[in-house]
C-alpha cells in the first residue's frame, strides 16, 4: 500500500510539473503582456537583494532580551526597527495606544490533599540556551486576563475542555460545578477552555502542555531536540477574543489615550474565573493524585501514569492576583506613497511583541517583513516608486489579544475601508510548505505567486512542492485543482480586525510542516532554539520573503487589481453544501436519539449514587428554506465566470487608464459588501458574512458562521434570518461584479 501511494503521489508530482504553467508562465493576472514582463524584472531586482544574514543578524539583535508590550526593550526596538525603516527611505511614525495589560503579581498553586506539592512555576535555564537564563524583565508564566481569585477545591480531569468534553463528563454523572479543573492543551485555542469551564459551574481552571502532544512524546526534548521539556510552559492570553478581539475597555473604536473606557468590571470578554497555565512537570503530581473513573482512553496523556477524571480526591488551591494596568501598545508604521493611486493601499503586516524572547513567534516573521522592506527601499533608490501606497506595520500588544492592530484598524477604520486593497499578514515561520490562508478571491493570485518562487531545498517550485504534499497525503483532487486553495481565516493574528471587522481581502502565509517544535510561548523560543532546529540558515525565511514580497509588489503595480472571484463563488459553494449535509446528519442523529430515549434504550446517572433515569429528548432539527442562499450563490458563480473571463479577454487588448480606475475602485470594495454592519449572533464585532472565529473554537474558523452556528447550537429560530443576511450579502457583490464588467464592456442587461 505504501509504495502504490508513493507510485500515485510521484504521478501527481509528474502531471502537475508538466502542465503548461510549469513550463511557460502565463500572463501574470492583473497585468498586461508589457506590464507583466516589467514586473518579473522588477521581481528579479527585488530577489536580488535578498540576504539571509540580515534575517539573523535582525533575530539575534530583536531576541537579545525580553520585549513583551510595556518592557523597557520592547520600546527600545520599536523605536530601533522605526530607525531601520526610515534609512530604507519610508515616512515612519510610532502610533501608540493605552491598551489594558495585567500582569501578575501573585501566582500560587497547592497540591493540598490527599498529599502536598508546591508547584514550581518557573522555567530554569537551558544549557546551551544564551537566553534562557535572564531574569531581568523575564516576563512569568501566567495567562493574561484572567481573572483574579484565591480559591480552593476538588480537582476534575476534563481532557482538552472543549464542550463535547463536558457532554462526556454529563454522561458519567460528573459535575464540575464548584471545582477546579485541569485541562490539556490542544482541541481548541486555549480561552475556550476556561469559557466553558465557567460555562459549567468551575471556579478555577489550569492548563498544562501534555507531553503527548509536543513533549517527549513526540520527539526528543529541548536542548537535545526541537520540543517541549518537562518544564516548558505555554503562556498566552485568555481573553473571550470570540467575541471581540482589542482592548477589552475600548470595543470598536481605537485604545488613544483620552478614549473612553469601560471599567474592568463591565468589560465582556475579560475571564469570569482564575486560569493557570502550567508544565507537565508540575501537572504530574496532580493528576497522579486524581481518583475517581479512569478517562476514556483518548483523553489519556503521555505522562507514565493512568489520568482519572476526578473529582478528587485531588484537592487544590488556585491563588492569582494582578495588576490592571494601562500599557503603551507600540506600532510601527512605515508607508511610501503610491506614484499613480496613492488612494489604493497594500497594508503589511507583522506583529513584534512576544511573551518571552520570541524568535519563532514573532519574530522569525518580523525579520522577513523587514527584509522585503529593505529590498523595496533598495529598488527606490534607483528612482523606481509603486504605483500604488505600501505601508508597513510592526504591530504591537498582539500577544495579549491582537491589542495593537486592532486599536489600529479601529481607529483608522473609516480610512481603511476607503482605501486598503490588501492587508497581507506573516506571524512566524519555519521551514517546509507554504502555509496559505485568506480571502478566496486571491486562490488565483497566491497560486501564480507559489509557481514563480522555488524552493529552497528542492529542485521544485513552492507551488509543486506544497501540492506533492497534499498528494502525499491522499487529497488527490485538491492537488490537481488549477488553484490553491486558500485556508478559510478564523483567528488567532492581526488579519482578524482587516479582514472580519472591515472587510478588507486578506492573506496569511507562512512556511511549516518540517521544522519540529515545542518552544511555542515559552522562554525556549529563542535564537538559539530557532536556529538549531527551525530554519538554521534562513533559507526558508528568505524564501517567504520573496513570496510576501511578490504579493506586495504585484498588487501594489497590476493594471486591476488581481482578484479573481469564480474562486470565491467554488468557495462559497462548498460551504454551504458542508452546512447542508451538518442539518441533515443531525436530523438523523436526533430522531434516532429520540427514538432510543422513547423507547427506554438512553439512560444516564445524574448522580453516581442515584438510579439511571431518561433523559429529555431534543428538539427535533427543521427543514430549513437554503434556497435563498442557494439562488445567490448561483448567480454569483454566473457573474464571477463572466467578470473574470472578460478582464482576461479586455486586458490581453489593453484598458485604458479610465478603465483601470473604474475597475479598480468597483472590485476593491467587494470583500467589504461581505460584511453586514449589524455583525453575527451574540458578537456584533464580527462583520464578514463568510469567515468568523467560532464561538466555541477561538482560532478554528466557521464558514457561513451566522448559518452554520445557529445550526450547530441548535439555535434553530436564527437560521431564516441569518441566511436572509448571507444571501443578501452574496447578491450585493453579484450586483458590484455585474457594475465592473459593464465598465470592461459586457452589455448591461
Amino acid at each position: 500500500m505504501i509504495v502504490r501511494t508513493l507510485s500515485v503521489v510521484a504521478a501527481v508530482f509528474v502531471a502537475i510539473a508538466a502542465t503548461p504553467h510549469a513550463q511557460e508562465a502565463p500572463p501574470l493576472l492583473g497585468f498586461s503582456a508589457p506590464s507583466a514582463v516589467e514586473q518579473y524584472e522588477l521581481e528579479r531586482r527585488f530577489d536580488e537583494q535578498l540576504q539571509a544574514d540580515n534575517l539573523r543578524e535582525w533575530m539575534r539583535l530583536l531576541t537579545a532580551e525580553p520585549f513583551w508590550t510595556g518592557s523597557p526593550y520592547n520600546r527600545e526596538m520599536a523605536e530601533w526597527t522605526a530607525e531601520q525603516f526610515r534609512d530604507w527611505g519610508f515616512d515612519v511614525e510610532i502610533e501608540e495606544y493605552q491598551v489594558l495589560y495585567p500582569l501578575p503579581r501573585i501566582r500560587e498553586l497547592e497540591l493540598l490533599s490527599p498529599t502536598r506539592y508546591t508547584a514550581m512555576l518557573r522555567e530554569p535555564p537551558v544549557e546551551g540556551d544564551a537566553t534562557s537564563a535572564i531574569e531581568e524583565n523575564r516576563l512569568p508564566t501566567y495567562n493574561a486576563f484572567s481573572a483574579d481569585g484565591d480559591v480552593t477545591a476538588e480537582l476534575v480531569y476534563v481532557n482538552q475542555g472543549v464542550p463535547a468534553d463536558y457532554e462526556v463528563l454529563e454522561n458519567m454523572g460528573i459535575d464540575v460545578e464548584g471545582k477546579i479543573v485541569i485541562a490539556r492543551y490542544g482541541g481548541s485555542w486555549r480561552g475556550i477552555k476556561p469559557k466553558v469551564a465557567a460555562e459549567h459551574g468551575a471556579i478555577g481552571t489550569i492548563l498544562f502542555s501534555d507531553p503527548i502532544d509536543d513533549g517527549f512524546v513526540a520527539g526528543d526534548v529541548y536542548p537535545d531536540g526541537p520540543y517541549r521539556m518537562e518544564h516548558g510552559v505555554q503562556r498566552g492570553s485568555v481573553l473571550d477574543m470570540p467575541q471581540y478581539p482589542g482592548d477589552p475597555l475600548t470595543p470598536g473604536y481605537g485604545a488613544t489615550a483620552d478614549a473612553e473606557r469601560l471599567a474592568i468590571d463591565e468589560a465582556p470578554t475579560i475571564m469570569k474565573i482564575p486560569v493557570l497555565p502550567i508544565s507537565y512537570s508540575d501537572a504530574a503530581p496532580l493528576l497522579e493524585a486524581m481518583g475517581g473513573p479512569v478517562a476514556p482512553r483518548s483523553w489519556q496523556g503521555g505522562l507514565p501514569f493512568t489520568y482519572h477524571i476526578g473529582p478528587g480526591p485531588a484537592t487544590v488551591r488556585l491563588h492569582l492576583e494582578f495588576d490592571w494596568d494601562l500599557a503603551p501598545a507600540l506600532n510601527v508604521v512605515a508607508r511610501i506613497e503610491g506614484s499613480e493611486y496613492p488612494d489604493e493601499w497594500i497594508v503589511r503586516g507583522n506583529h513584534r511583541d512576544g511573551w518571552a524572547l520570541g524568535a519563532a513567534d514573532p519574530i522569525s516573521g518580523l525579520v522577513t517583513l523587514m527584509e522585503e522592506a529593505r529590498a523595496i527601499g533598495e529598488l527606490m533608490e534607483t528612482g523606481w516608486r509603486p504605483r500604488r501606497t505600501i505601508v508597513y506595520a510592526a504591530w504591537d500588544a498582539e500577544e495579549p489579544a491582537l491589542l495593537g492592530s486592532t486599536e489600529w484598524a479601529e481607529h483608522h477604520g473609516a480610512e481603511l475601508r476607503e482605501k486598503a486593497a490588501l492587508y497581507i499578514n506573516t506571524d512566524g515561520t519555519g521551514r517546509g510548505f507554504l502555509n496559505a490562508g485568506g480571502s478566496h478571491s486571491l486562490e488565483r493570485f497566491i497560486t501564480q505567486i507559489a509557481r514563480d518562487v522555488d524552493d529552497p531545498k528542492t529542485e521544485a517550485t513552492v507551488l509543486e512542492r506544497l501540492n506533492a504534499a497534499i498528494a502525499a497525503n491522499g487529497d488527490f483532487e485538491e492537488a490537481m485543482r488549477d488553484d490553491i486553495r486558500l485556508s478559510p481565516l478564523g483567528s488567532g493574528s492581526d488579519y482578524t480586525p482587516f479582514l472580519q471587522h472591515l472587510g478588507i481581502p486578506s492573506l496569511n502565509l507562512s512556511f511549516g510542516g518540517e521544522s519540529g517544535g515545542g518552544s511555542y510561548h515559552s522562554q525556549y523560543d529563542s535564537f538559539d532554539h530557532y536556529t538549531r532546529f527551525i530554519d538554521p540558515d534562513f533559507a526558508y525565511g528568505v524564501t517567504l520573503t520573496k513570496v510576501t514580497g511578490r504579493a506586495t509588489l504585484r498588487f501594489a503595480q497590476a493594471d486591476v487589481l488581481p482578484y479573481r472571484f469564480s474562486n470565491l463563488a467554488d468557495n462559497v459553494s462548498m460551504y454551504a453544501e458542508e452546512i447542508e449535509e451538518i442539518a441533515d446528519r443531525m436530523r438523523q442523529e436526533t430522531t434516532q436519539r429520540n427514538r432510543l430515549i422513547q423507547e427506554g434504550l438512553i439512560e444516564l446517572a445524574a448522580d453516581p449514587t442515584e438510579p439511571f433515569v431518561a433523559p429529555s429528548p431534543d428538539e427535533a432539527v427543521p427543514h430549513f428554506n437554503f434556497a435563498p442562499l442557494l439562488n445567490a450563490i448561483a448567480e454569483l458563480e454566473s457573474e464571477a465566470r463572466a467578470y473574470d473571463g472578460l478582464l482576461q479577454t479586455v486586458q490581453a487588448q489593453g484598458l485604458s487608464a479610465s478603465q483601470m480606475a473604474r475597475v479598480n475602485q468597483n472590485v476593491m470594495e467587494i470583500e467589504q459588501l461581505l460584511t453586514d454592519e449589524r455583525g453575527l449572533p451574540k458578537r456584533p464585532w464580527f462583520r464578514h458574512q463568510i469567515y468568523a472565529p467560532g464561538f466555541y473554537t477561538g482560532y478554528g474558523v466557521k464558514t457561513l458562521p451566522g448559518i452554520r452556528e445557529a445550526i450547530e447550537e441548535r439555535e434553530f429560530e436564527l437560521v431564516d434570518e441569518q441566511m436572509r443576511r448571507i444571501s443578501d450579502a452574496i447578491e450585493r457583490v453579484n450586483a458590484r461584479l455585474e457594475e465592473a464588467a459593464a465598465v470592461l464592456g459586457r452589455p448591461v442587461t
